[in-house]
């Protein structure tokens, strides 16, 4: 199966005639999957948003050019390829649910559930996803090695009074005491999410996201930038086209290897500032998981286990059409409640916090 032929797409949605379907492909398949799904008219959930995997298209880097310009983040991916089929999903009368992993996916639904039961207006959001967990080998990455380093070396941006902010690559280093981790270095990258929330949350004033990095992964991953092993600019090496970061992702441990061999525990969630009732607020809704808890569950680390069980609540809630109407939908655009209940059954609890320390 060609995930990016869209009428071998359509051959096996017909074969097995779903009610809807869950893209956990690589990004550079959501419109052709999309489009299997109009034509079938089936509905469909993803877990990150599109961008494409030749950056030197003439095409694309037209429309991303003018984007750039336009819009002011240079970020490969953006949510406008995808909103761009809202019209076509209505038509067809199917649901199209955009990024329900954990983050974009339950950070979104976090913001969704605090605006309703927390605060009459968001002003401010830091999404911060710290991974503390060891798998004990010098460089690795905990999903999709391309897709991974080409989001983390790119340039970082936010959201602050209407307008992006972009910055160099880990250029903004904040340190936070995470519950039930400790203290780590987080950093400020561009992430999908923020593009979503700062047209869906009223009157939201700055929105940021910081992951945390260990110095030994920075040091790995700017000698292998200067070397060139991050480029996605195919090179001639004995006559044939190689991608430098497509060969690097041929090297490094697969990510499903890591499983058994790693522990510690990720910390993911939201710190919010408002108003509620007049008076200033401030929570921190976030979830704890334990990689190897995970891994005696399912297999796998918590990297996967995050991922994969917001995009089962997602789908549960199409198909059981809790979280159904025609269109392109980001989740916080839904009753965030049907959502925070299943992450409380389904090994995902999530605490609130209302004294929380904040980001400067």
């Amino acid at each position: 199966m060609d995930a990016d032929n869209t009428e071998e797409l359509i051959a096996l949605i017909k074969k097995y005639q779903p009610d809807a379907v869950l893209n956990v492909a690589l990004p550079y398949q959501d419109l052709t999957i999309m489009d299997a799904c109009l034509a079938c008219k089936v509905d469909y959930i993803d877990t990150a948003n599109y961008e494409p995997e030749d950056t030197d298209d003439k095409e694309w880097r037209a429309i991303y050019e003018k984007r750039c310009k336009e819009e002011g983040f240079t970020a490969y991916f953006d949510y406008s390829w995808q909103w761009a089929y809202r019209e076509k999903f209505k038509e067809a009368g199917i649901t199209a649910l955009l990024g329900s992993g954990f983050d974009p996916g339950v950070t979104s639904v976090f913001t969704a559930y605090a605006l309703k039961h927390y605060f009459d207006e968001i002003e401010t959001i830091d999404i911060l996803d710290c991974n503390g967990g060891d798998h004990g080998y010098p460089f690795a990455t905990n999903f999709n090695p391309e897709i991974n380093i080409r989001e983390v070396s790119a340039n970082g941006s936010y959201w602050e009074d209407g307008h992006w902010v972009e910055t160099k690559p880990m250029e903004i280093k904040r340190e936070y005491n995470f519950p039930q981790v400790g203290e780590k270095d987080m950093y400020l990258l561009h992430h999908e999410e923020i593009e979503s929330l700062a047209k869906n949350v009223p009157g939201v004033k700055r929105i940021r996201f910081f992951m945390t990095f260990g110095q030994g992964y920075l040091t790995h991953m700017k000698c292998l930038e200067n070397v060139g092993m991050l480029s996605t600019s195919p090179i001639q090496f004995q006559g044939q086209d190689i991608v430098p970061i497509q060969f690097l992702k041929a090297l490094l441990p697969d990510p499903a290897s890591l499983g058994p061999r790693t522990v510690g525990k990720t910390n993911i969630g939201c710190i919010f500032t408002g108003v509620k009732d007049g008076k200033e607020k401030t929570i921190y809704i976030y979830n704890v998981c334990d990689h190897q808890e995970c891994y005696k569950e399912v297999g796998s680390q918590a990297i996967s286990y995050t991922t994969g069980v917001p995009a089962m609540i997602g789908t549960a809630l199409v198909m059981d059409k809790v979280w159904k109407k025609p269109g392109v939908f980001n989740v916080e655009e839904f009753d965030p409640d049907p959502y925070m209940d299943m992450l409380n059954r389904y090994g995902l609890p999530w605490v609130v916090d209302e004294n929380p320390q904040i980001v400067e």
